[in-house]
């Protein structure tokens, strides 16, 4: 009798997602045999984004396409299916996908059935209900928003040089970003570095010009590197005229004024909203157990709990931390944990498929870098504390030995070297981000709200 191949689905393509799909093809090619399992991999966008080197794609470090490693390469013994899943049904063993194909047919959504599933759909942005957020803020975690963001603020440049109303300048040259954590700190020290530079190409501009501003509602940044490094980081961004206000909430930033719960107000055009994520809106919509957060509840051999046939890691999952000395400790959502997790699941799956036992995912804490800009961050490895220029090779180096695939790893370093030997690049192509808007004008038509200007990114 032959043996039914079984269907593993795997949800996103995400840390998660991708390095569990690329272990799970490398087993059923060397342990398994092709015959045993197909992989199928749904994903929104065809590529994943390692996302900590998403401040360099913004300062102009690293290329953008050097920033996202497509699935279609380093995934060929896998399907990857362009489009999103909107519901799943576990009982039955169905998802509900979308994609561009089924939206241009006037289809509507099909349903996908599968033997395994993996949930990996990660996490989109935390946001509030604060006045203007929706129409002026722009996000950090894509690469799209990155380069947007970079485009964004060396165009606020040009607007300054070039006009005379001190009020427009004024607000044109303040970049208000809202978060302590990864995200907004580094992205705040890159993007300030990079503008800074920039002010020796602008004969009107000088760097004490330009006014930064990082909001955090907690007393403390960067909590994951200490509170000692937290405070250092604190006082190295000061040093740098940025103005680090702790204890304090974004309230408002209609008409392009940042309105803070200390009172202060700040005519600017940038807001930049780091402040958390939280979980995808798929995990409602299906039938597996929630945590009172929205994460799936899971074991510590990633299965989700009670339901069988179903697995889960990375920002969507909430996994014991075995290691931890206090009992119902969880895993943190980020990037170290995800792609640990990602090998145990896939193991775990081919185990279950040979009928083996399941391993437990622990691990061993490493540590936390983060950058703040060109030769400039902190770190916090194996017990040690770095600052400075140490801690910010340590950030490269931890990075691009994790970045994933050699064809990476080798253009990243190239593009480091070549960044050490020339000068910064400070062109800005918003007009990439709508790019028919020249010939619909020169063809007589109105420009669409697509081509208009965002106002999110330019204007």
């Amino acid at each position: 009798m032959v043996k039914e191949r079984a269907r593993i689905l795997v949800v996103g393509g995400g840390y998660v997602g991708m390095y569990t799909a690329l272990r799970l093809q490398r087993k059923l090619k060397q342990e398994l045999g092709r015959g045993e399992a197909e992989i199928t991999v749904v994903t929104p966008d065809p590529y994943m984004t390692y996302q900590p080197f998403l401040p360099e794609a913004a300062a102009g470090s690293i290329s953008p396409r050097h920033v996202v490693v497509p699935l279609r390469r380093v995934l060929p013994h896998c399907r990857v299916v362009v489009g999103e899943v909107t519901a799943v049904d576990h009982a039955k063993r169905t998802a509900t996908l979308t994609t561009l194909a089924t939206e241009e047919e006037g289809t509507g959504p099909r349903q996908l059935t599968y033997d395994e599933l993996v949930l990996a759909p990660g996490s989109i942005s935390r946001t509030l209900p604060i006045p203007g957020l929706a129409d002026f803020a722009i996000g950090f975690k894509t690469v799209e928003e990155a380069i947007g963001l970079r485009n964004h603020v060396i165009e606020q440049m040009d607007i300054a040089s070039s006009t005379r109303d001190p009020a427009i300048r004024d607000a044109a040259l303040t970049f208000v970003f809202v978060g302590g954590g990864y995200a907004g700190v580094e992205a705040l020290g890159e993007l300030e570095d990079m503008a800074r530079y920039t002010t020796r190409y602008y004969h009107n501009i000088q760097p004490d010009d330009l006014k930064w501003i990082l909001v955090e509602a907690s007393d403390r940044i960067l909590p994951e590197v200490g509170p000692d490094l937290g405070r250092y980081t604190v006082s190295e961004l000061r040093r740098r005229n940025i103005d680090v206000r702790l204890d304090t909430r974004l309230e408002s930033c209609a008409d392009r004024v940042a309105v803070l719960s200390d009172g202060a107000r700040f005519p600017t055009r940038t807001v930049v909203w780091t402040a958390g994520v939280k979980p995808h809106p798929l995990l409602a919509a299906t039938d597996l157990p929630l945590t009172d957060r929205g994460r799936l509840k899971c074991t510590p051999e990633l299965t989700v709990d009670g339901a069988t046939h179903a697995w889960a890691a990375g920002d969507a999952a909430a996994v014991p931390d075995v290691t931890a000395a206090e009992p119902g400790s969880q895993t943190a959502p980020n990037a170290q944990h995800a792609v640990r997790q990602a090998k145990v699941l896939a193991d775990n799956i081919a185990r279950s498929l040979r009928g083996e036992p399941l391993q437990t995912y622990s691990h061993k804490y490493v540590g936390s870098v983060a950058s703040l800009g060109l030769h400039k961050g902190v770190a916090h490895v194996y017990g040690r504390k770095l600052k400075g220029y140490p801690a910010w090779f340590m950030h490269r180096a931890y990075h691009l030995s994790r970045v994933p695939t050699f064809n990476r790893k080798a253009r990243v370093l190239a593009e480091w070297t070549l960044s050490g030997l020339f000068k910064r690049e400070i062109v800005s192509l918003g007009s990439l981000e709508h790019p028919r808007a020249e010939f619909e004008l020169a063809a007589g038509g109105k420009p669409s709200d697509e081509s208009s200007g965002d106002p999110k990114g330019s204007s």
